[in-house]
């Protein structure tokens, strides 16, 4: 594994990085960097604390492992589960990361975030990879924060533990028009047991007729006070109907009782999406792409 850059930046290793580093790196970037946050406080929450699977980046001269004169300083890090997340990589870090990724020789099911970050380490690794399911070069980065154009609905609310079974394939149905392929909804397969997490925490909102679902929103990752929609579905007998705007209205109203900053993203051809969440008060910030696997 290649630990340092020519330039000087050097490749930490998940046991080493500091967590007062990583929550100031995060905290500098805590509007795109909802998702590793809030996995990096599962692991230190879990009840036999585990270290994150997230390498750092810091560079000669802002401190190294063991050395306690000198606290560490990262210039960025990354998530390296089964999903592949940047965190604040300059072309160095993209570059360590990228060889750590292939010495790893690990499976992942995704790479995604900040759109320079992952396009360069997709380029970097794409050479010696499986091809991809699908490349997502361009997905808006939006946040709420405009007054909306759209009232809220009444009929939005949080889903319960017993709307499950009816979320579930709402939620199905989203995932294979947003990836391209049916998710796995067999008993206790990791799909099935993340819908059933959300709707337990009171992270997904539903608007109900006749007995089904007709659109739902996840809150999908939150941490501190920054949140994420994600799975945002409208059933397609609702649609072009002019409430996608209404029920996303009304979930930024209650979500931001909880975490005050609502973000999101969506593909940039998905042009109905984003005329809705424009009403709905949403504005572009960043760039984000996605690589699936």
């Amino acid at each position: 594994m290649k630990f340092f850059s020519g330039t000087g930046s050097r490749l930490v290793p998940p046991h080493a990085v500091p967590s007062g580093a990583l929550d100031q790196l995060m905290a500098t970037h805590q509007v795109t960097s909802a998702f590793v946050a809030e996995n990096v406080g599962n692991f230190r929450a879990a009840p036999t604390p585990q270290t994150a699977p997230v390498v750092g980046v810091t560079r000669r001269g802002l401190g190294l492992p063991g050395r306690r004169s000198q606290p560490m300083e990262l210039t960025g890090a990354c998530w390296v589960g089964s999903n592949v997340v940047p965190v604040a990589l300059d072309d160095d870090g993209v570059k360590l990361v990228a060889d750590h990724l292939l010495t790893a020789r690990s499976p992942r099911a995704s790479f995604f975030g900040p759109q320079r970050e992952v396009l360069g380490l997709w380029e970097s690794v794409k050479h010696r990879w499986s091809d991809p399911f699908a490349v997502r070069e361009d997905q808006p980065f939006l946040v709420a924060s405009e007054q909306s154009l759209s009232q809220p609905h009444p009929e939005v609310r949080l889903a319960r533990r017993s709307d499950f079974a009816k979320v579930l394939p709402a939620s199905a149905a989203m995932f294979t028009e947003e990836v391209g392929y049916a998710p796995d909804t067999s008993k206790e397969s990791s799909y099935v047991l993340r819908v059933a997490h959300l709707v337990t925490k009171a992270r997904t909102y539903v608007v109900m007729r006749e007995n089904k679902v007709v659109f739902k929103a996840d809150i999908g990752a939150a941490a501190g006070q920054i949140c994420q929609i994600q799975g945002v579905w409208v059933a397609p007998e609702y649609r072009g109907q002019g409430l996608a705007a209404s029920f996303m209205t009304s979930v930024v109203e209650d979500v931001r009782h909880r975490w005050p900053t609502v973000s999101l993203y969506v593909n940039s051809y998905n042009l109905p999406a984003l005329k809705t969440y424009h009403r709905a008060g949403f504005r572009q910030v960043s760039s984000f792409a996605t690589v699936l696997f």
